[in-house]
């Protein structure tokens, strides 16, 4: 339902999955939406993600899922519950985007790429009657309570819309714009702020020359990762100063924590996590025959270059005792002393804390004002949840500013139907 001349205006900043989200629930609703982006162009951080397949969310069970949200769970819950991966997926394939589940439960666009799902999208946002006000760079607001941003020519451009959804993202992102310059405008206005820290990133480890100059951006397949008692397999990359990857990701907010408290952290590394301890060792029980040790690993260990490297890293002079060499393949020693920087993450932790909002996700301290994604503070692994979070908090700031603004049952009802893909 494009909207009418005489409805009420709602301001969205940021023009990433949120704030389209958010636009398109109005704009179904038959509300007047401007979209305010500082960028020439909506959706790049969208873009950025599906360069290596568009993981929109994850196939599995709904009270698995939610439990990757941690200590955030129980208030982005009723967000999730009213959009669920299958929504999302529903809500994808309304634009024309079939998705498929791949092998690791991952959900992904058959396209396998963002482009053809954001050219549908934003052809639906403009049939909805939603307005892009681009290069437009948000500056908070002036003294009489009027948003302010600075246009392309650095002219300043004022408005008082009936209500603000703020979809800014974190700080992870800054050349894509998501660069958190917002902390500092909501703080002025009293609103507390948990400092914004890097999340899903990689660590730092100080390599020897040999392991920084031979195997820097080596991959660690079909490997697994153990700190504080959790486990999990996957893929990892060596970095010229540490390492980084899918399974390191999926440990980070436990890494970073710990080194937060003590300076350091050891995440012990399975080289062989298909085998058990006693199948290991039984295997490096056989003759060497004069083959040298590396010889040795790799025949018997099935160990590559860089796992031996690894080897060496953690203990120059080698277990000679089977047993004791297998234990540490299987629990190889990577002393992590930091974090990679917060422009070099995947995504961001830390933002408006829960309290700081009601259930619609209105700042309680600047009413008709809603926050919605990343500006949240809360955090989750890479594999759909960062995304379906976003699009889950979206909607439901769209859904708050539409009751506040008192619209009728019908209107909303119908304007999130048409956003889920429910009938």
């Amino acid at each position: 339902m494009p909207s009418s001349p005489s409805s009420p205006e709602v301001a969205v900043i940021g023009g990433g999955p949120a704030g389209l989200i958010a636009a398109e629930v109005l704009g179904h609703a038959g509300i007047a939406a401007t979209v305010y982006d500082q960028m020439p162009s909506v959706g790049r951080k969208l873009l950025m993600a599906g360069r290596g397949g568009l993981n929109l969310t994850h196939s599995e069970a709904f009270e698995r899922f939610v439990t990757r949200y941690a200590e955030a769970q129980p208030r982005l819950l009723p967000a999730i519950e009213a959009f669920r991966p299958e929504d999302l997926r529903a809500w994808c394939e309304s634009l024309g985007q079939d998705t498929f589940v791949g092998s690791s439960g991952r959900v992904f666009p058959k396209a396998f790429k963002a482009s053809p799902l954001l050219r549908a999208w934003l052809s639906r946002l403009e049939s909805l009657g939603v307005r892009f006000a681009l290069r437009h760079r948000w500056q908070g607001w002036d003294e009489d309570g009027r948003l302010v941003f600075t246009e392309a020519a650095g002219q300043a451009v004022r408005i008082r819309p009936a209500a603000t959804i703020l979809a800014l993202g974190g700080a992870s992102w800054p050349r894509l714009g998501s660069d958190g310059t917002w902390a500092e405008f909501l703080t002025l206005h009293g609103v507390t702020i948990s400092a914004l820290r890097p999340a899903n990133m990689g660590f730092l480890l100080a390599w020897s020359d040999l392991m920084r100059g031979r195997f820097a951006g080596a991959p660690l397949k079909r490997i697994a990762l153990t700190f504080e008692g959790t486990s999990v397999k996957g893929e990892a990359v060596v970095t010229a100063d540490g390492i980084e990857g899918g399974a390191v990701y999926a440990l980070s907010a436990r890494l970073r924590d710990a080194i937060e408290r003590t300076g350091q952290a050891t995440l012990h590394l399975d080289l062989r996590p298909d085998l058990t301890e006693d199948a290991l060792a039984k295997r490096l029980e056989a003759p060497r025959r004069g083959q040298s040790t590396s010889t040795f690993l790799r025949k018997a260990a099935g160990l590559g270059p860089v796992g031996i490297a690894l080897l060496r890293e953690a203990s120059p002079s080698l277990p000679t005792e089977h047993r004791a060499l297998a234990r540490l393949i299987q629990a190889v020693p990577l002393t992590l002393t930091g974090t990679k920087p917060l422009d070099r993450a995947i995504s961001t932790a830390g933002g408006i804390p829960f309290d700081e909002v009601d259930e619609h996700l209105m700042l309680r301290r600047m009413p008709d004002v809603f926050v919605a994604g990343e500006m949240l503070d809360w955090e989750a692994p890479t594999g759909g949840y960062l995304l379906q979070a976003t699009f889950a908090t979206g909607i439901a700031a769209a859904r708050g500013a539409l009751i506040r603004l008192g619209i009728p049952d019908a209107a909303l009802t119908g304007g999130l139907s048409s956003a889920t893909g429910q009938t």
